[in-house]
Order: C-alpha cells, then sequence, then structure tokens
C-alpha cells in the first residue's frame, strides 16, 4: 500500500481504559477501549488490518478478542461481520488473553487499525475493487492501578 488517507478526530485509544480482566479470580489478560478516528462509522468487513502491541510487543491475533454491540469477533472474523456496524460514537473494547495480565503502571497501548472506504474507489487498471484505504491507527500511555 503506497498511501492511505489519514483523518483525526479522536484519539483511538481511549483514556482511563486499562485494566486487567480475571477468570476465577486470576489474572487472565486485560482490555482497553478504542474509538473510530473517522467522520462517520463503518462496517467492521471493511477493516482490512487489525494489531495489537503493548510496550513494543505485537501480541499474537488469536489473543486478541473485537467486541462491539455486545458480540465478540476474533480478528479473523472481521472480514466477515458485514452486517456489524461500528458507529463513530461508540467504543470498541479490546479483550486481549495474557495470563497474569498486565503489571501495574504505564503501559503504551499501539492499535493498528487499517480500513477502506467503500464508497470512494480508486481507479486501477488492474483491479476494479479498489477503494481508499483509511490509516485509523492510534497510540497511547495507559496507566494501571494498583
Amino acid at each position: 500500500m503506497g498511501f492511505a488517507l489519514r483523518i483525526n478526530f479522536v484519539d483511538v485509544v481511549c483514556d482511563n481504559s486499562l485494566k486487567n480482566t480475571y477468570i476465577n479470580g486470576k489474572k487472565n489478560g486485560f482490555e482497553f477501549d478504542i474509538r473510530l478516528s473517522y467522520y462517520r462509522g463503518h462496517f467492521l468487513s471493511v477493516i482490512d488490518k487489525f494489531e495489537v502491541a503493548v510496550d513494543g510487543i505485537k501480541v499474537d491475533e488469536h489473543d486478541v478478542v473485537f467486541c462491539i454491540n455486545d458480540k465478540e469477533f476474533a480478528v479473523n472474523q472481521l472480514q466477515y461481520a458485514y452486517d456489524e456496524f461500528w458507529d463513530i460514537l461508540e467504543p470498541a473494547r479490546i479483550k486481549v488473553r495474557k495470563p497474569g495480565g498486565l503489571e501495574v503502571g504505564e503501559h503504551e497501548i499501539d492499535v493498528t487499525v487499517m480500513f477502506r472506504s467503500p464508497y470512494m474507489p480508486l481507479p486501477s487498471a488492474d483491479n476494479d475493487h479498489l477503494y481508499m484505504p483509511i490509516d485509523g491507527c492510534g497510540k497511547k500511555v495507559l496507566s494501571i492501578e494498583g
């Protein structure tokens, strides 16, 4: 991909949303909220790339769950979610499985969200299904309290 449109309307990673998650009293991972940094909502199926890194370490996509509209999706299911709409005002919760969770203190949360705008086709001699790529990535340092 040679270029991507970037429009920052909101911070992608939401303030004060990072917390550890527990199963049967044991830390099993963590979660945080993200917003769609664009001027309108989109269906999840237009997300071409979704990745999470914490403190510079990429999280395996099998350990990431994308939650929106009271539903949960594995990263590889997003491309098939044609009827699931992500409204710009609705944060998505990102759950990460990580036994032991995160240590108390600050952590850099880096989210890669690349999607295409289905109403902005690009001219191409090789591909008649090429649409404007949108860079909806974001990074922020969040804290977990003790």
